[in-house]
C-alpha cells in the first residue's frame, strides 16, 4: 500500500489495496479491497469496513469550462469525508465531494453521489437513503466500545 497522508492503529488490510497520499485513516480501518484514487483529500474514520472491490474517486474532469469536448486535461479536486464506524459494501463506489455520516452503512453495489446523513442506512445507482439505524443501540454499543 502507497504511505498515506496519516494513519490510526489497528489497520487491516485483507485484499489488494491502494491509496493516494493525501489519505488520513483512522483507527480499526478494515480495508477488503480498496482502491482510492484521485487529488483531492479523503479522510477515513475509526471503525470503517469495506467490503471487496471498493473505489474512492477524489477527483472529477473538468467537463464544464473545460478547454476542450468532453473535457480537458485539468481535474478538479474534491475531498471524501467518511465518518467513524461506517460499514460500505462490496463494490461500492464512493465519488468525490461526498462526505458519510457517522454510522451510516452502505449497501453493496451502490455508486454515493451525495451525501449520506449519520446512522442512515443506504443503496441503489445513486445511493439514496431507505432506512436508518436504531440510533439508541447504535449509541449504547458505542458507550461500550463495542467495535468490530
Amino acid at each position: 500500500m502507497k504511505r498515506v497522508k496519516a494513519v490510526g492503529e489497528g489497520l487491516k488490510v485483507n485484499g489488494k489495496s491502494t491509496v493516494t497520499s493525501n489519505t488520513v485513516l483512522g483507527n480499526n480501518v478494515n480495508f477488503n479491497g480498496m482502491k482510492i484514487t484521485g487529488g483531492g483529500d479523503v479522510l477515513i474514520g475509526d471503525n470503517f469496513h469495506s467490503g471487496e472491490e471498493c473505489m474512492i474517486i477524489s477527483q472529477i474532469h473538468n467537463y464544464d469550462k473545460g478547454k476542450a469536448i468532453p473535457y480537458d486535461d485539468t481535474y478538479i479536486n474534491k475531498c471524501v469525508v467518511i465518518k467513524d464506524n461506517v460499514w460500505v459494501g462490496t463494490r461500492v463506489i464512493i465519488l468525490s465531494g461526498v462526505t458519510i455520516g457517522e454510522g451510516a452503512i452502505v449497501q453493496a453495489g451502490s455508486v454515493v453521489v451525495n451525501n449520506i446523513p449519520d446512522y442512515a442506512i443506504a443503496g441503489g445507482h445513486p445511493a439514496k437513503v431507505f432506512s436508518y439505524r436504531d440510533i439508541e443501540h447504535y449509541k449504547r454499543l458505542k458507550t461500550e466500545k463495542k467495535f468490530h
